[in-house]
């Protein structure tokens, strides 16, 4: 009887002391969360990779992805951020970055671990091409410890932001003091435009106005396909090769990019075609590029808005379609905008 108790009272005791054990385990793990700092990486000390439906989608929650959540880049391709300038892509339209602790000479990376886990690494391959804007010359690539080949921009490795959950994010922008997006020629973006290539100056028009007459758009040497003309309400605007305003639809989208003109909408607003990259004048070509539409036909982009001639537009210079549709539909301004101030 006596050795019954005792075994039972031994069996208590160890209960109790692995219950200490527990709740000491359970405090040091709320000590440690709360000590938590974002580290130059971005990331939190401690913090979990948890993939939420893979690249692009990690969620809303700040969850960041599984290592091995880098993928190629794609059709790379340059946007205009308001605040940034001109600003690298993937081909999805996803931002891409630089780190500060890498080095372009040599190229060399120096983000790994957890840092490429909430850093992916954009993997260069034979479908990472030079799209609008781009320029060829500036892609590179690095071999990184994996064996996996990482693409370089004016010798900097690139990588996107595991909590840019959209096309067009650009939340990985200043983290931790060493993260920028990348410029087209390697640079750090920043607002005017950084480093990134110079916009070509503006072409003069040739046809001057008169008093009785819509002035004409400019006839470029070579045949331009793409110009400006000096409207005389809506000042600089965008025109196609035989003087044809050019517009946009304010129900269209950039990120992702689609059209939501269709069927009787194209007969009074035709597709306009793309154009070639050599023959535009006057007018920056990372802001050209062209989209492929349900049906298979390609359509001219301008800052990423699919672009339209307007059938009522009868003579060169016309610009009747502005402000059609309670301002839905504007003639583009130099900058890829809405001319005119509308």
């Amino acid at each position: 009887m006596t050795t019954t108790t005792k075994r039972y009272g031994l069996v208590a005791v160890c209960l109790l002391l692995a219950g200490l054990v527990l709740m000491a385990a359970f405090g040091s793990s709320d000590s440690s969360a709360r000590q938590a700092k974002p580290s130059a990486d971005g990331l939190l000390a401690g913090a979990s990779a948890t993939p939420v439906n893979g690249y692009g989608s990690y969620g809303d929650t700040g969850a960041l992805p599984a290592a091995g959540g880098s993928q190629p880049g794609g059709q790379l391709a340059v946007r205009t951020d308001e605040k940034l300038g001109a600003v690298m892509t993937d081909g999805q339209g996803f931002t891409l970055y630089r780190f500060d602790k890498d080095t372009a000479k040599p190229p060399a990376s120096n983000c790994s671990g957890a840092c490429a886990t909430a850093w992916p690494p954009v993997i260069k391959d034979g479908n990472t091409t030079a799209g609008s804007g781009v320029d060829a010359s500036k892609l590179g690539e690095i071999v990184r410890a994996d064996g996996t080949h990482q693409l370089t921009v004016g010798g900097w490795p690139a990588y996107r932001y595991a909590q840019d959950t959209a096309p067009g994010d650009t939340k990985g922008q200043g983290v931790g003091g060493t993260w920028n997006a990348l410029a087209p020629d390697g640079s750090k973006a920043k607002a005017g435009g950084g480093e990134a290539p110079a916009s070509p100056a503006p072409a003069q028009p040739t046809a001057q106005p008169t008093a009785t007459a819509m002035p004409q758009p400019q006839q470029p040497t070579g045949g331009a396909q793409l110009s400006m003309m000096n409207h005389p309400q809506l000042g600089q605007i965008m025109v196609d090769g035989n003087g044809r305003t050019l517009y946009h639809f304010g129900k269209d989208t950039a990120w992702p990019m689609k059209s939501n003109c269709e069927g009787q909408c194209l007969k009074t607003w035709p597709v306009a075609a793309p154009v070639d990259a050599s023959k535009i004048k006057g007018i920056d070509p990372k802001l050209i590029g062209k989209m492929q539409r349900p049906d298979g036909t390609w359509q001219l982009t301008i800052n990423c808005l699919p672009a339209y001639t307007y059938s009522g537009d009868q003579n060169p210079g016309d610009a009747l379609g502005h402000g059609m549709a309670n301002n839905l539909w504007t003639a583009i301004n130099q900058a890829g905008k809405p001319a005119g101030g509308k």
